[in-house]
């Protein structure tokens, strides 16, 4: 079994990455208390399945964080998915291709962040599997709740995602594009959402929903890009570009409920918490790891549970 070995450039916390997952309703992640992140997803190449058990020690107190090994087999369709390649989107996933050596000091000069770093020591955004994935996710999540779209997405990957054994676990991944896209009556989804389901797939064929190539992208250019795809709306689009893609740097315009965290967080009025241009002038100060604390403050809300 090929292994790879990622060392992380600034903090990074593996298990502060398995708990966030426990209370994000997407992942329907199932912890073994075995302090092993175990994933199965489609290849970045539209092709390949890959299954990957990822682990790391301990670090020694005030040292550098630990690398993190991460184990991983390619199940390929007409063509290979290289390792190399296999380990970049590993590495994606987990926001382990990004320095993060300069993410404390955006605490500096922010008490906010600043307490947020000290209360999630480690934790970096967690991504869907692929920008693919991420959009796949946004059809079926579109005005249903998100434990109903977590059910069907799983149903999806159990009854045509490839099923994969790791690290003693079995596991389905998300369809391919290519099975995708040959899927016609889906129970829970409307035969509109498959239609939107099929472009999908047909953009991942066509490279359009490519990590890379949207990251380098302008931000704002990118999302417009993603918001030609059926069914991918302004809110929709940030999200594949921040949570598929993987940009550390996005200030979210269209999420309320992020608003709303900001507004708890900086002592803001509920008119100040609908004034997105005024949050993004906030967020300017966590440049350029804009999307990273937005994480952090949704972790933080979701702890404290809905405003009473």
């Amino acid at each position: 079994m090929p292994a790879a070995s990622l060392t992380p450039a600034g903090p990074f916390s593996l298990a502060a990455s398995i708990r966030f997952l426990e209370g994000f309703t997407p992942a329907a992640h199932d912890q073994d208390h075995d302090r092993v992140l175990r994933l199965a997803f489609p290849a970045d190449d539209a092709h390949g399945v890959i299954g990957c058990a990822l682990r790391q020690k301990e670090a020694a107190a005030g040292g550098p964080p630990a690398p993190v090994r991460a184990e991983f087999t390619v199940h390929p369709g007409p063509d290979a998915t290289p390792a190399g390649a296999a380990r970049a989107q590993i590495a994606r996933i987990v926001s382990l291709d990004v320095d993060g050596s300069g993410f404390a000091a955006v605490g500096e000069h922010d008490p906010v962040v600043a307490s947020l770093l000290a209360q999630y020591p480690g934790l970096r955004p967690v991504l869907f599997c692929s920008p693919y994935e991420a959009a796949a996710w946004a059809v079926i999540g579109h005005r249903v709740r998100m434990t109903q779209a977590a059910a069907v997405k799983a149903r999806i990957a159990r009854d045509h995602g490839r099923a994969v054994d790791v690290a003693g676990r079995r596991l389905h991944a998300f369809p391919t594009p290519e099975a995708l896209r040959r899927l016609r009556d889906v129970p829970g989804l409307t035969d509109v959402k498959v239609a939107r389901l099929h472009a999908i797939a047909e953009a991942a064929l066509d490279g359009e929903l490519d990590a890379g190539a949207l990251r380098a992208l302008p931000a704002d250019e990118a999302l417009r890009t993603l918001r030609r795809l059926p069914g991918i709306g302004p809110f929709s689009a940030e999200l594949v570009l921040i949570r598929g893609a993987g940009h550390p740097d996005v200030f979210p315009v269209t999420e309320s409920r992020l608003h709303r965290a900001m507004a708890t967080e900086y002592g803001l009025d509920a008119a100040a918490a609908g004034d997105p241009a005024a949050l993004a002038g906030i967020a300017d100060g966590w440049r350029p790891f804009r999307s990273w604390v937005g994480l952090l403050l949704r972790a933080r809300a979701q702890e404290r549970g809905p405003a009473r």
